[in-house]
């Protein structure tokens, strides 16, 4: 890796005033001003608007392929811990995830790319909002990202705490779970909590719904199916002395099979509506589709292994690994054009804090080699003719 020196340390400059302005999804309009403001000064085409606060930066550089790279730029609701100089000076919201880093990474790649144009093709620098539940790609594509950018391939990358610094993790299958949110709702009858006979409790319901919702992975599927479901919410009831109305129950459910995702889904609807019948409690539930498995094409995966052994060497590549049950919304971009998600290990000599913590801090470590690959995947997928090299 040959970066230049001054352009790894603007990077970090720009990672860490990210990081002290962070915004929450569709409300990245201080971070959307600069990113545009940096891609025209490297001389790129700029759309701005997309998904409301979403960045396109456009190099072209002679005939050939054109794909796309990606950063999310949104922050968390979070209260950030620790005394870091460039620690967030917004109470409530937080870089916990690094996507102040990926946004330093890809204009740190834009610049570099716009200068030395060692390729052939066009390049869509893709800065994308709201990815933290929000589902900012499913409504940049809703809005016509590819339409309006067509693309060969696509491709983003995440840091990840658990891997050590200078690795890439690829698979060219499932890298991440779906994501769907329910929210059940128990309605029995009222009474006073000495009387129970008098009433229909959606309280007992609930704790033995709860329960049996955990049969649907252990029980109900295959053990090499993978599924993940998660009460994660209960409200109900105001009074000690009183067996309430109605309960709420509100989660998750997490699979890395479409299929297996349809199963659940079936599944979960059956027992919200039998299991509390006998109680003489009813149940209905309401979905809220997340996102789709993120699954990449094996074409697209295949050239970022083939351009990290060349860039990191064979040992530092990891092939095949087991896929994470959390959740990201590129997969919305994956189901519209070819591409490929992948880690870059985040672990220095200090174990990264995990993700969404209120702790973690981006590892600037990561950039100049982040930006190396960025550098290498572009020039090996939009080559120079040979009698340009």
């Amino acid at each position: 890796m040959s970066l230049p020196a001054a352009l790894i340390e603007e990077a970090v400059q720009w990672r860490r005033q990210l990081h002290a302005q962070p915004e929450l999804g569709y409300q990245e309009q201080q971070t959307a001003h600069f990113v545009a403001e940096q891609l025209r000064s490297f001389g790129l085409q700029v759309a701005t608007g997309i998904a409301k606060t979403g960045v396109i930066g456009t190099l072209e550089c002679g005939p050939g392929p054109t794909i796309g790279l990606r950063a999310d730029m949104d922050a968390l609701p979070l209260t950030e811990r620790g005394d870091k100089p460039w620690r967030s000076q917004r109470s409530g919201a937080m870089h916990a995830c690094g996507h102040d880093g990926h946004t330093a990474i890809l204009l740190a790649s834009a610049k570099w790319l716009a200068q030395t144009r060692r390729f052939s093709g066009t390049v869509h620098f893709i800065f994308q909002p709201a990815e933290e539940n929000l589902g900012g790609a499913r409504q940049m594509v809703e809005e016509g990202l590819f339409r309006r950018f067509p693309m060969d391939a696509v491709y983003a990358l995440h840091n990840w705490p658990g891997l050590p610094l200078g690795t890439l993790a690829v698979n060219d299958g499932a890298m991440m779970a779906s994501l769907d949110s329910f929210e059940i709702t128990l309605t029995g009858k009222s009474c006073h909590a000495a009387m129970p006979e008098c009433g229909a409790d959606p309280i007992v319901a609930a704790a033995q719904l709860i329960l049996a919702l955990q049969t649907i992975p252990a029980r109900r599927l295959s053990p090499l199916a993978s599924s993940v479901v998660s009460v994660t919410q209960i409200q109900g009831g105001e009074a000690i002395n009183v067996i309430p109305e109605a309960v709420t129950l509100r989660g998750t459910v997490r699979c890395l099979q479409s299929e297996v995702r349809e199963k659940v889904r079936g599944l979960i609807g059956s027992f919200v509506e039998v299991l509390p019948q006998p109680l003489g409690v009813e149940g209905t539930i309401c979905w809220y589709p997340g996102y789709p498995v993120t699954q990449n094409h094996a074409l697209p995966a295949a050239r970022v292994r083939e351009a990290a052994i060349g860039l990191f060497g064979a040992e530092q590549v990891r092939w095949q690994v087991d896929p994470s049950m959390a959740s990201e919304d590129f997969a919305c971009m994956l189901e519209a054009c070819p591409g490929a998600y992948f880690w870059l290990g985040a672990d220095g000599d200090t174990p990264s804090r995990a993700l969404h913590n209120a702790s973690y801090d981006f590892n600037d470590a990561l950039i100049e080699p982040a930006v190396a690959f960025w550098q290498r995947l572009v020039e090996s997928h939009l080559p120079l003719p040979i009698n340009q090299r």
